[in-house]
């Protein structure tokens, strides 16, 4: 909200919609924050000194948004929230509800593309105001918001497949691992408890991450497929690996500096 990006966020005549937590919290926060330190551990290789990292979620949300300032005198934004190109104002950039009440994501914004995006509707270009004429859009979304309703989510996506018109079906957290995409690209794993999750991304090729503590497998990097461990699980044996004897990690546990996972550690 103080970085100004949540006044853009929303659909025309409605409150501006929080994105969850992951603009400032996960984006503008921890990523930037990360972002940080990978910036001065670089810096250190030449300097051999530290420094403060000084990051902080409005401002690092804000900087993310710095796409949306540049682009204010480019006629983006010169409309009111809801009403631009990429925020719902465009019928060509935007997500409609299929017959079955699953939905479609359409982002079509390049000629070429919406042109493939009109002939799967079964439309002609021909028979439509041009692309960019913003007074016709309203008009335009709600004829292709009729066209979505007469078909399920699985014939949308058996049309549009393989077709380069940027439409994709909206897959839930039930659905998304076992998509064609995903599958092939390998984006989600699976642990040892059964549970789904992202893979770790993004994946380097010639020096993709090792697991470095000896508390696990020396094996090529491969993300652990063991369950999440749970807060104050490895605390002694990390405390152990950086050289704390059993007696100072005793007394750190017993001052309430650390903690354990379990009632009782196995000093």
């Amino acid at each position: 909200a103080l970085s100004g990006v949540l006044s853009k966020l929303g659909r025309k005549d409605e409150n501006p919609y929080p994105p969850i937590n992951l603009l400032a919290d996960f984006a503008g926060g921890g990523v930037m924050c990360a972002m940080g330190i990978v910036i001065a551990l670089y810096e250190r290789s030449t300097s051999g000194r530290g420094q403060i990292v000084d990051a902080s979620m409005v401002k690092g949300v804000a900087y993310l948004s710095s796409f949306l300032w540049k682009s204010q005198n480019l006629g983006f934004w010169s409309r009111p929230r809801g009403e631009n190109l990429l925020d719902t104002g465009a019928p060509f950039y935007e997500v409609y509800k299929t017959s079955d009440g699953k939905f479609m994501a359409v982002g079509a914004l390049e000629p070429q593309f919406y042109e493939q995006f009109i002939k799967g509707l079964g439309l002609s270009s021909d028979e439509l105001p041009a692309q960019m004429s913003t007074s016709d859009w309203p008009k335009m979304k709600k004829k292709f918001a009729s066209i979505f309703a007469q078909k399920t989510q699985a014939e949308w996506c058996s049309i549009f497949d393989g077709i380069d018109a940027c439409v994709t079906p909206v897959l839930s957290f039930d659905d998304v691992a076992s998509h064609q995409h995903n599958k092939q690209r390998g984006s989600f794993i699976k642990n040892d408890q059964g549970e789904i999750s992202p893979r770790p991304a993004p994946l380097l090729s010639r020096t993709p991450a090792v697991p470095s503590s000896p508390l696990l497998s020396r094996t090529p990097a491969v993300p652990s497929c063991k369950r999440d461990p749970f807060i104050g699980e490895h605390t002694e044996e990390i405390l152990l690996e950086y050289g704390f004897t059993k007696e100072e990690i005793g007394k750190l546990h017993s001052n309430e500096v650390i903690g354990f996972s379990k009632p009782k550690a196995n000093l």
